[in-house]
């Protein structure tokens, strides 16, 4: 048995565990990165937005992301339902709130090596690419020079598959949405499912996307078509699971004819151009953030559909809100009360609001009532014609106005970085 200590212990590899372990390091706090990087090519792709292209500039990371990333200058909605209260087709350009692009458009796994590279270029910055077991109890631990008990600190162990263990004053649980360290700090969760599967893939197609991605509102979800540079788009389509399996079990050409008749023919002739995934569409959300001496971030703390661009964005702005509560608590314990009161409170109305907002569009597109068809009618018709309701959906959908954390302000907005 071993034993290593740390300011701070990051469990889990993904985005959002890389992203946190970056944040912290380079803020100067001796930090473990835990667990294997795993890549996994399935066609998925991660719009990453304003705010988190922001975070990952100040973390010096976005210039190697940005060559394997497309621009999103408009969003556009188009309600492919065939209902009684059809909506127009509605466009969201960039310019109108001052930005050249809403954000970018990248490989998930692309993003991950990228990340997981630069992890390896940080001075200070320690990982185990071992899996943690589950978490120990807190002791107190003395301090490097210190002589007597009330110089000591406090730690939480996290157990390691190794048999090591590691003790760390914070330990952030990034370790997905079966995460062993939120079931040992005994935080409940609330799960549910809808009635659909995502069928993603990479597609090369005939004509330039212009940098538009384009949502198609459908009875069964909607189905997605994001820009990745050059003339290639990937695909998020969601549908009853019967029809995602049967997509599924299509040879390249037949499914490309499927995805360019679903697209209207927007972008011309298609044809696979990377591998394929199929993805359950589930929720997930906690009870609480935070226990003694943890904080939840990313799918951890909260999952659901892969709708809106929500998902690894507000992970990454609980990545930025914790460096916040941590770095503004101006104490020598990272994981301290008044740090972790902190992001709790930061964390509570925006990962409610964004799973709500996300929640209630797929569910009124799977009712097939008129009432709830009226209703997102009426409301695509609102943003159509009114301005300034569109300017405050698009500023919010980027990143909330209120509490931004400092690293996902515009640089030139940004205080202090590092």
């Amino acid at each position: 048995m071993t034993e290593r200590t740390f300011d701070i212990a990051v469990v889990g590899a993904g985005a959002a565990g890389l992203t946190a372990a970056l944040a912290f390091a380079r803020d100067g706090y001796s930090t473990a990165l835990v667990g294997p990087v795993r890549v996994n090519r399935d066609g998925r792709t991660v719009a990453l937005l304003d705010g988190s292209v922001s975070l990952l500039e100040a973390l010096g990371a976005w210039d190697a992301i940005l060559p394997h990333a497309a621009p999103l200058e408009t969003m556009r909605l188009v309600d492919a339902t065939d209902n009684l209260f059809r909506a127009p087709t509605v466009e969201f350009k960039s310019h109108e709130i001052d930005l050249d692009a809403f954000g970018w458009n990248v490989e998930n796994a692309t993003l991950v090596e990228t990340l997981a590279e630069a992890v390896g270029e940080v001075p200070g910055l320690v990982h185990l690419p071992v899996a943690a077991e589950g978490l120990g109890g807190v002791q107190e631990v003395l301090a490097p020079g210190a002589d007597t008990a009330e110089e000591s600190g406090s730690k939480r162990a996290v157990r390691l598959a190794d048999g090591s263990t590691i003790l760390a004053s914070l330990i952030v649980a990034a370790d997905g949405r079966a995460s062993k360290l939120r079931e040992g700090a005994e935080i409940r969760t609330r799960t549910w499912t809808y009635p659909q599967k995502a069928l993603t893939t990479i597609l090369a197609h005939e004509r330039d996307h212009r940098d538009i991605s384009s949502e198609f509102h459908t009875r069964h979800g909607p189905f997605t078509l994001v820009p990745l540079p050059g003339r290639r788009s990937s695909l998020v389509w969601v549908t009853a699971p019967e029809k995602a399996e049967d997509l599924m079990a299509l040879d390249d050409a037949a499914l490309a004819r499927a995805v360019e008749k679903q697209a209207r023919s927007i972008l011309g002739a298609m044809r696979i151009d990377g591998p394929r995934g199929i993805v359950p569409m589930s929720g997930m959300s906690v009870a609480r953030y935070t226990a003694e001496r943890l904080a939840l971030v990313g799918e951890t703390a909260h999952v659901f559909p892969p709708i809106g661009a929500q998902g690894l964005n507000l992970g990454l702005r609980d990545v930025a809100a914790l460096r916040d509560a941590v770095v503004g608590a101006r104490s020598d314990d990272p994981g301290g009360r008044d740090a972790l009161s902190a992001y709790e409170r930061s964390r509570a109305l925006d990962v409610r609001l964004r799973t709500a907002g996300v929640d209630m569009l797929n569910r009124t597109l799977l009712a097939g009532i008129l009432p709830a068809d009226f209703l997102r009618g009426a409301g695509l018709h609102a943003l159509s014609f009114v301005g300034p309701l569109r300017r405050v959906l698009m500023r919010e959908g980027v990143t909330p106005t209120m509490g931004t954390p400092q690293l996902m302000r515009r640089k030139e907005a940004r205080a202090v970085a590092f």
